[in-house]
């Protein structure tokens, strides 16, 4: 195959998030939360969990502890006996704690509305600022690559493969070949195309939407698949 221009690639990417524009429409956040805060919990405590496994724990977390002063009052034990279900669930009780105690002395109990603010957070990375920053605030600073968008990307080949286990290069490569009012959609919609379609263990490429404009369509679950974002639970 001849290779791809940078022009063609651009016109591609977009005609993806054209295609899954008109499938899905706006998509609504996966996990359940009621204030900006209780989103940055509910996104730290996702990494390497499901969003179902989350909301499952949540209610009574933030019963317990719905605000940023209550949960900087807790002990890291008292909260992780709480989201003990979840992996990693011993950091991320302690990061769920340093978080909401910096959120009260340096931001006087306000979740901060940048991305340098909010990746100060323990436990707050990129994915989770961008998440917070969009859903929360509607601000757009850039594309949250969790494990679907990141499969997804390199599926369709719009990232290198050497960037499969970097998705803080894969959002890097999305960012330059989408226009700016593109970006704002592209997490939850190509999350809900990894689920419904493009999944890890069994593509449904037959029934895809993007298909003719995918490099990996009909080659299986191994090809260009992508690897986890590799988040573990350290920053998000």
């Amino acid at each position: 195959m001849p290779r791809e221009t940078k022009a063609a690639k651009v016109e591609r990417a977009c005609e993806v998030c054209r295609r899954l524009d008109e499938k899905y429409g706006p998509v609504e956040c996966f996990l359940d939360y009621s204030t900006p805060f209780r989103l940055v919990i509910a996104v730290l405590l996702s990494a390497q969990t499901t969003d179902a496994q989350v909301n499952r724990v949540t209610p009574e977390l933030f019963d317990r502890f719905p605000t940023p002063e209550a949960m900087a009052a807790a002990s890291p034990a008292e909260v992780a006996e709480i989201i003990r279900t979840l992996g990693f669930y011993k950091t991320k009780a302690r990061h769920c704690v340093e978080c909401a105690q910096k959120i009260v002395a340096d931001f006087g109990g306000e979740v901060p509305r940048t991305m340098a603010e909010l990746t100060s957070l323990p436990g707050v990375g990129r994915k989770t600022a961008n998440i917070v920053l969009n859903v929360s605030f509607g601000i757009v600073e850039g594309i949250a690559v969790d494990t679907h968008v990141n499969r997804i990307a390199h599926r369709l080949a719009l990232s290198p493969k050497t960037h499969e286990k970097e998705p803080l290069k894969t959002e890097q490569d999305l960012l330059r070949l989408l226009p700016r009012e593109l970006w704002g959609p592209v997490n939850h919609q190509w999350i809900r195309h990894g689920r419904d379609t493009c999944s890890a263990r069994a593509p449904r490429c037959a029934e895809c939407v993007l298909a003719d404009i995918c490099p990996s369509a009909g080659l299986g679950a191994g090809a260009g698949a992508g690897a986890s974002a590799g988040l573990g639970a350290g920053k998000a």
